[in-house]
């Protein structure tokens, strides 16, 4: 149980700051600006960041219960298998209804995808080299 707090906390706050890295830097910016007429001028960081806890609490108990039906012999392979599924039910759906339902360019999405990817990996690498369902 306190492997499984910890692991949800630090990806938590990994949630937030690879949600900062990738949707602040000079790039992002370009290609989110997009997204400018409706975006919010300002964020409540408090919510922000929890919201991302709940996030790794959610994202950690989700891989615990998946955990045998998940594909690999290693934990990190099942933490990566993990990864892709959830990379692609909250980024890839995400990028296909936007492309559908808003004219946003293909950079803009590819970018998202993309880096929603590497996003995914790093916490399901961490799931699965930290977590095991209790036997």
């Amino acid at each position: 149980m306190i492997r499984y707090i910890i692991a949800s906390v630090v990806s938590g706050i990994l949630f937030g700051i690879l949600d900062a890295v990738i949707n602040a830097n000079p790039l992002a910016q370009r290609l989110y600006a997009v997204y400018k007429p409706i975006a919010r001028t300002s964020v409540n960081p408090v919510v922000g960041i929890l919201i991302d806890l709940v996030y790794g609490f959610a994202m950690a108990g989700f891989f615990l219960l998946l955990y045998s039906s998940l594909p690999g012999e290693s934990g990190l392979l099942k933490g990566l298998s993990f990864a892709g599924l959830a990379w692609f039910f909250r980024v890839v759906m995400s990028a296909a209804s936007q492309w559908v339902m808003f004219n946003v360019p293909a950079q803009t999405l590819l970018y998202s995808v993309g880096a929603g990817l590497g996003e995914m990996l790093l916490l399901g690498a961490l799931y699965g080299l930290t977590l095991k369902p209790a036997l």
